[in-house]
């Protein structure tokens, strides 16, 4: 996987938005000889995201990304919405979904450990708050590699 660079998420960002939509995550995979720029989207807290919505992002990015060809070599646009397991990326989601099941790796050691779940107990004093059976943890945004929800069955 290949992150996408801070200007072009800053554009998908944008115009997602111009569709009524927000950007939740974008990313550049590749799977063998194909490249994949993923591009997840949600409406708001309270409303699902619909395959029309997914069709009007990829319009409005496709027009985009060929004017401002901002990506070279041949790739295929996938927009949809983040799913069960929605990657967690600021501190607003951590606060969104506390009581939620997570799953948070961290970029160094903390007490010996880099993977964590447990249940999101929010944020406090802009540092994220979890609560697993082997106690309470803290850390930093900045801390945080990659961390999604874990849906719960």
């Amino acid at each position: 996987m290949v992150n996408v660079e801070d200007r072009l998420y800053e554009g998908i960002a944008q115009q997602a938005g111009i569709a009524g939509c927000t950007l939740v995550d974008a990313r550049m995979v590749r799977t063998g000889r194909a490249v994949a720029l993923q591009v997840f989207i949600e409406k708001d807290e309270t409303t699902a995201v619909t395959i029309e919505d997914c069709a009007a992002v990829s319009r409005q990015l496709s027009l985009w990304l060929d004017v401002e060809n901002p990506i070279h070599g041949a790739y295929r646009l996938e927009v949809s919405s983040p799913g069960l397991d929605r990657p967690l990326k600021n501190l607003h989601d951590f606060e969104r979904f506390k009581g939620s099941q997570a799953e948070i790796h961290l970029h160094g050691l903390t007490q010996g450990r880099r993977r964590l779940q447990g249940e999101l107990l929010g944020v406090e004093d802009q540092k994220i708050v979890l609560k697993n059976t082997e106690g309470r943890w803290t850390f930093a945004l900045d801390d945080i590699h990659k961390a999604r929800l874990v849906p719960q069955w």
